[in-house]
């Protein structure tokens, strides 16, 4: 079955006399066909559970339910919901819309079956859902990809590499027991409003938790590091019990600096720490 025939998002938008709200950190993408490509990036979604963050004027949700998802969107902009539930009626059966704030919601307990997340993120509060969805303790979690759209400084700390700048604890969190890439740059023009930076879409997929780490651990020594990030490690470690024992057991020197170790030896600590 074809794909209902929907008004421009322009339409939708002076309709319902929408505008992007700065305070919800909320910027409109319009483009359909790009729109599209960033819904195939986690590959076919065709009956596939999908949970969306801050849909807006709907917008990426029309491109996933054009791939055949079955979507779960929060939006806490009830300006926007009018719009959302005309989207609902189009595509019977394939998108449910919670009103409320996506801080206190568990996709999991709402869904209840594996599901991907994919989402514009509001960029007030992008990067604190990503890091709760990548560091629940629990492990496979219960989403199969994140696709997810950031301020490019945030998408290149989530993908960055030991020795460079972006590199902290956000490229630890997602890239130790998972495999994080940046899918897709978005200019700055290709939203409404334009915002002042340039945007990318990320892509992450879990993969195996190395035996004998603990997320916590791992939590609390890139918290005391990537918190002091310019003083060596036998300053900014200091205050974490046994992590210079732990070095000097995986023999990583003391007068080194956080960003310098590789994700193999933030993990080799932590598996030391127990």
């Amino acid at each position: 079955m074809s794909a209902p025939a929907l008004p421009p998002l322009r339409e939708v938008i002076a309709k319902h006399g929408l505008s992007a709200s700065k305070a919800l950190g909320q910027n409109f993408l319009f483009d359909e066909q790009l729109l599209d490509r960033i819904a195939a990036i986690p590959g076919s979604l065709k009956g596939e559970q999908v949970y969306e963050v801050g849909p807006g004027p709907g917008g990426l949700t029309r491109a996933l339910l054009r791939a055949g998802a079955i979507v779960t969107a929060v939006e806490r902009d009830r300006r926007c919901l009018p719009a959302l539930e005309e989207l609902s009626s189009a595509f019977p059966g394939q998108l449910r819309v919670i009103e409320g704030d996506a801080m206190k919601i568990d996709p999991a307990q709402e869904i209840g079956a594996p599901f991907h997340i994919a989402s514009n993120l509001p960029y007030n509060v992008g990067t604190a859902l990503a890091v709760g969805w990548l560091g629940k303790e629990q492990w496979p979690p219960a989403w199969k990809s994140l696709t997810l759209m950031f301020q490019r400084e945030v998408a290149d700390r989530i993908v960055a590499t030991a020795g460079s700048d972006a590199y902290g604890r956000l490229a630890i969190l997602a890239q130790w027991r998972s495999v994080a890439r940046i899918a897709m740059p978005v200019h700055r023009s290709a939203f409404t409003p334009p915002p002042k930076v340039m945007s990318a879409v990320v892509h992450i997929v879990p993969d195996a938790q190395p035996d004998g780490v603990r997320m916590a651990t791992l939590e609390a020594l890139t918290a005391a590091a990537f918190g002091q990030r310019r003083k060596m490690l036998r300053q900014s470690l200091k205050g974490v019990s046994g992590a210079l024992d732990a070095l000097r057991t995986v023999g990583i020197a003391e007068d080194r600096r956080p960003e310098t170790l590789t994700l193999d030896e933030w993990i080799s600590i932590a598996k030391t720490l127990g």
